[in-house]
């Protein structure tokens, strides 16, 4: 099965009306492939105005949302709020109840860096997959997002073959704890530090399926990313 290319841009807690303006225009602007599903992920006070301003071909995703659908919950968004003004995508840990609000989700795992120095890596990531994997009915709106703890944020990646490695053994368990046919339709993406100096190479790996990208997705280069596989 081929696995279509995912590259999905993170702001976490950046953005003004400005700049949001400067990136909605480079996205617009492109050219982004036609091949890559392309989604961003916005701070939750920007998400109807980055929604409404982006065309259709881009997916807009939520950061976080709350584990229940409504109530009296002072500062929290829920699943359906989201959906309400035409949000699919969430990145969070409330997988399973994202799922059943009829949202996509981007479920994050990683290891520390002493876990992957003492050896731990897929110890880690098994255990923080095994969690998600029993919250999932439905594996054809999830995209799995490898993003090691000690590369975000910190200038350094994972080498196109550690971050191999790791995709390929996640794989793996997913074919054994899941289905075979899981393991082949799902999306692994790498993120941690992902550049438009380091995304094609990265790219190059079998089971690499695309980026979750941080600071790069606030600048020009985010379209050289997205364009990595071309």
């Amino acid at each position: 099965m081929v696995r279509k290319f995912f590259v999905g841009g993170n702001w976490k807690m950046n953005g003004n009306k400005g700049l949001n303006k400067e990136i909605i225009q480079t996205l617009v602007t492109g050219p982004l492939d036609a091949g890559t599903e392309v989604v961003v992920s916005v701070p939750t006070i920007y998400l109807s105005e980055v929604r409404t301003a982006l065309p259709k071909s881009v997916g807009v995703s939520a950061q976080n949302a709350y584990k229940t659908s409504k109530g009296a919950f002072t500062g929290e968004i829920s699943p359906a709020m989201l959906k309400d003004i035409g949000i699919d995508w969430l990145i969070g840990e409330k997988v399973g109840h994202a799922l059943e609000e009829g949202l996509k989700v981007i479920a994050c795992i990683g290891e520390q860096l002493a876990e992957r120095e003492a050896g731990k890596t897929t110890d880690v990531v098994f255990r923080q997959t095994q969690a998600i994997a029993a919250k999932v009915k439905d594996w054809s709106r999830v995209v799995l997002a490898y993003e090691p703890v000690w590369a975000i944020g910190t200038g350094k990646t994972a080498s196109p073959a550690q971050a191999q490695e790791v995709h390929k053994q996640l794989r793996e368990w997913i074919k054994t704890n899941v289905s075979a046919d899981v393991a082949d339709s799902l999306r692994i993406i790498y993120g941690g530090s992902v550049t438009g100096g380091n995304a094609k190479e990265l790219a190059q790996e079998p089971d690499v399926d695309g980026f979750l990208v941080g600071g790069a997705s606030l600048k020009p280069e985010f379209v050289q990313i997205v364009n990595a596989k071309v």
